[in-house]
């Protein structure tokens, strides 16, 4: 029988709030699981879409990136700048055979250590759904890094 497959994700975390909320969840012990790998920026507005496709190049199964919510944003329009580019991004994807699902982009204050848990339980589920990436080495047998 086949071993589970479990999702490699990719989160940038916004470090005024989302970041912040990721905190929250592992001082508070809110459990989650530990499928994704944090890159902290100071603005969700500061990640570039060559890093979200460099992200699913190197074989990652999900992108998710979390920043202030609008209206809150410690950079006034970073939040505004990166919604802008996720909905790029996600017709990007979709051009090149990537289901737009594995990109997904929250909103997550510093004291919503809850809902970060939350979030990357859901993805981490809707990943599992969509299966590897096509573009994880494991699936053409070459063993990718952590």
């Amino acid at each position: 029988m086949p071993e589970q497959f479990e999702p490699k994700i990719l989160g940038f975390l916004c470090n005024w709030c989302s970041y912040a909320g990721a905190d929250l969840a592992g001082v508070s012990r809110i459990q989650y699981p530990t499928n994704m790998r944090i890159i902290r920026t100071m603005c969700s507005g500061r990640v570039d879409p060559t890093h979200v496709l460099e992200a699913f190049k190197s074989g990652v199964d999900g992108v998710l990136v979390t920043g202030c919510h609008i209206g809150d944003c410690h950079y006034i329009t970073g939040n505004l700048a990166c919604q802008k580019r996720v909905e790029f991004l996600k017709k990007v994807l979709e051009e090149i055979g990537i289901d737009p699902r594995r990109l997904r982009l929250e909103w997550v204050s510093a004291s919503e250590g809850g809902k970060f848990a939350r979030i990357v339980k859901e993805m981490i589920e809707d990943i599992k759904k969509l299966g590897p990436s096509p573009f994880r080495k494991e699936a053409i047998g070459v063993e990718a890094s952590a």
